[in-house]
């Protein structure tokens, strides 16, 4: 098969895959994080990255989706730089995120 038709194939496993993930977070979140797991290996297989909109949206160590307060945490942080950091509620795993004045007025500005 041809390259682009297998990543075009991955893509949509991989969106199927995280809807699936976040209509079944609450009820049965270890189907949601088996879910998150087999989007990764595709996204593997296919040698592709998982588009941005799902990636920041789970952890990366224990699959936990990040839906509603319980599961993770939020922190803005001036030091060195302004970076914001999430922090998974149930392994503890630490991501930051770098984090500008002028590109969050922008984005905010587009969105209007």
């Amino acid at each position: 098969m041809k390259a682009h038709l297998i990543k075009a194939i991955a893509r949509e496993r991989i969106e199927r895959l995280f809807e699936f993930a976040r209509a079944y977070a609450q009820s049965d979140p270890e189907a949601a994080r088996e879910a998150v797991a087999i989007a990764r290996r595709i996204a593997q297989r296919a040698r592709m990255r998982i588009p941005k909109q799902y990636r920041l949206t789970f952890c990366r160590r224990c699959g936990n989706l990040f839906l509603g307060s319980g599961s993770f945490s939020v922190r803005v942080r001036d030091r060195r730089s302004t970076h914001v950091v999430v922090r998974c509620l149930k392994c503890g795993w630490i991501r930051r995120y770098p984090a500008t004045k002028e590109k969050h007025i922008r984005s905010v500005a587009r969105k209007s």
